[in-house]
């Protein structure tokens, strides 16, 4: 992956986990900091378990745009406030451009480690920021819930890979991949797709 290219996959993607964030922080009525706290973890937090888990260092402690792009999320958030609280669908927007994003980059920066594709998968992790943002919220876990979430990620890296070895170019796989998942999470919200859960006990 281009480097440039790449730094702007994760900084939009900082972006709009962090305005995702920090946009649920608010509804909670969370004082600056912690709201400012709550995006960043909302939107470092999962790159940081995928750098982790690849030996590398992590990218925002290489480049710390990223915590003055949380500071620009929080902002537009203050400014926003009475406009982005009040309109459900504004989280789920910026939650979806997130998580497309760093499912890009995520599986495109685990493959460039060397790694076979199902590692790819497993550290797609795009769900993570918002496991943790859920968590200090106090509200359960979105990927926990019957939401199509984590498979949005894995649909999108399956295209990834399937572009791959079909000999996509790079900027035409990934466009394929961060559609993927923000279609599928879409089309999950229109069609009230959902997995079962576990209320029902199995019967012999």
């Amino acid at each position: 992956m281009n480097t440039t290219f790449a730094t702007i996959l994760e900084i939009v993607g900082t972006l709009a986990f962090a305005i995702s964030g920090i946009r649920l922080a608010a509804a909670k009525q969370f004082d600056w900091f912690g709201a400012y706290a709550v995006g960043l973890v909302t939107a470092i937090g999962g790159g940081t378990l995928r750098d982790v888990l690849l030996n590398a260092t992590p990218f925002w402690m290489i480049n710390g745009s990223y915590l003055t792009v949380t500071a620009i999320a929080l902002i537009f958030v203050i400014i926003f406030k009475q406009y982005l609280v009040k309109l459900e669908n504004t989280f789920f927007i910026f939650d979806t451009i997130g998580l497309a994003l760093f499912v890009v980059v995520g599986v495109e920066k685990t493959l460039m480690f060397g790694f076979p594709f199902w590692v790819a998968i497993v550290t797609i992790t795009g769900s993570v920021g918002s496991i943790i943002r859920d968590i200090l919220i106090n509200e359960e876990p979105l990927l926990f819930r019957k939401d199509i979430y984590a498979l949005a990620c894995v649909a999108g890296g399956i295209m990834f890979y399937l572009g791959e070895k079909m000999g996509f170019n790079s900027i035409t796989n990934q466009s394929i991949c961060g559609i993927s998942v923000v279609a599928v999470r879409l089309l999950a919200v229109k069609f009230h797709w959902s997995l079962p859960d576990t209320t029902n006990p199995i019967k012999d």
